[in-house]
């Protein structure tokens, strides 16, 4: 699998991570255990540091980045979803992020909340705890969603990756 050191920045993945051989990892990049990280990810802390709590998913083609001055930090039980772009952002646990949406700059996601698919999370923008972030740009709506169906979201993956990791096997 494509795990780069850059320079002095070197990755740090706990041995019960998952990372899937076509995800990509550079530089200052910490990811904790039973996380996941899936087909045609990026995870580059070539500026900055990005780090992954404990059972997270980052899904397929999401784009995980940080600058100097803002690390992106997500939190336990986060569910990443497909061609997400998240940088120097903070996600905090049990975190849903849409497929195709967007987080930007010193944006902060609290514990709880959803950014539907498709919405851009604009820089200094705080999405409280339990609300959704819909739409471009997003709005919040506040107390529209619960934790339960992200944590059992993240929980599908944490199981999907020892599958994947006792079955895989490429052809």
């Amino acid at each position: 699998m494509p795990i780069y050191a850059l320079g002095d920045r070197e990755p740090t993945i706990h041995p019960d991570a998952y990372v899937h051989p076509d995800a990509v990892v550079i530089g200052d990049v910490r990811i904790g255990a039973e996380s996941s990280i899936w087909p045609t990810a990026v995870l580059r802390g070539d500026y900055g540091t990005v780090i992954i709590g404990e059972r997270t998913s980052i899904q397929d083609g999401a784009v995980i980045h940080a600058v100097d001055q803002y690390p992106t930090v997500i939190g336990d039980d986060c569910v990443i979803g497909h061609l997400a772009h998240l940088e120097g952002c903070v996600i905090h646990d049990r975190v849903l992020i849409g497929s195709g949406s967007i987080v930007l700059h010193e944006a902060v996601v609290n514990s709880g909340a959803t950014v539907g698919a498709g919405a851009v999370v604009r820089n200094r923008m705080e999405v409280p705890g339990n609300a959704m972030a819909l739409g471009v740009p997003a709005q919040n709506k506040l107390d529209a969603c619960s934790d339960v169906a992200t944590v059992a979201s993240a929980q599908l993956y944490v199981a999907n990756a020892r599958r994947y990791r006792a079955e895989l096997r490429k052809l």
